[in-house]
This record gives C-alpha cells, sequence and structure tokens, in this order.
C-alpha cells in the first residue's frame, strides 16, 4: 500500500498534476467547445470587449482569452 507522499491523487495539494498551462494540453489545438464559445462570448461581450470573441479559436486560446477576460473582470 502506498501513502499520500507517493500518490499525488491522495495528496492535499497534489500542485502541478493538476494544473497545465494550454499551451501544454495534448488538445489545445483542437477548436474550442461549445461551452467554451458560450462563455467566452458572454464574457467578451459584458466586458465591452467582443473583439476577443472569434470562432475560429482553438481550446487553449480561448481558454487563455476567458482567463483574460476573467482576470479583468475581478472573477
Amino acid at each position: 500500500m502506498t501513502d499520500a507522499n507517493e500518490n499525488p491523487k491522495l495528496q492535499d495539494d497534489p500542485g502541478s498534476n493538476t494544473v497545465k498551462d494550454p499551451a501544454d494540453w495534448v488538445s489545445g489545438d483542437d477548436p474550442m467547445t461549445g461551452a467554451q464559445a458560450s462563455y467566452l462570448k458572454t464574457l467578451s461581450e459584458e466586458a465591452g470587449q467582443p473583439d476577443m470573441f472569434s470562432a475560429d479559436l482553438s481550446k487553449a486560446e480561448a481558454s487563455k482569452r476567458i482567463d483574460a477576460l476573467k482576470g479583468d473582470a475581478g472573477l
């Protein structure tokens, strides 16, 4: 049996195991999901930055733009 120090799933804070930069995503070049498109569209309109939305973004780029808009809005 392994203890929490050996198994990142059992650690309170597994660190980098749970957070990846969108640039490192295996599927980052895939088209953004419908949920991302909807959320990005709403955030960009509410932030008064409609140019932040583009229908042809990848998953990774959409995630980065969502994070940027959320940061600007203090979310």
